[in-house]
């Protein structure tokens, strides 16, 4: 379960917004979708299958609107901002960096 919103766009889409645990620290992820239940849908196709949404407590904001939007792919992440509410100045990254697994090593 993780804390996140949603926001309904002017032609019928949504995009939503999760904060998600990932190793000792927190991302933000934003997806871009006809619905609620296709943005999640996108997510647990990717492998994230414990991903909920109840409530709409943390919203994305305008900045987070327009970065996803503007995206291809329409799915992006971050670190998440601190508890204090301070945002870390860093870009947003596709989705596939953070899913990437590390190289396999070669048997000999």
């Amino acid at each position: 379960m993780a804390a996140g919103g949603f926001c309904k766009l002017p032609n019928g889409s949504v995009v939503v917004a999760l904060n998600l645990p990932y190793d000792s620290a927190a991302v933000r992820v934003l997806v871009h979708a006809q619905n609620r239940a296709r943005a999640l849908t996108r997510l647990r196709n990717l492998g994230l299958r414990a991903i909920y949404l109840r409530g709409n407590a943390a919203p994305p904001t305008p900045d987070e609107i327009t970065a996803v939007l503007h995206h291809p792919d329409g799915l992006i992440w971050r670190t998440a901002p601190a508890d204090n509410g301070v945002m870390v100045n860093e870009l947003w990254h596709p989705i596939r960096t953070l899913l990437r697994r590390p190289p396999a090593i070669p048997q000999p």
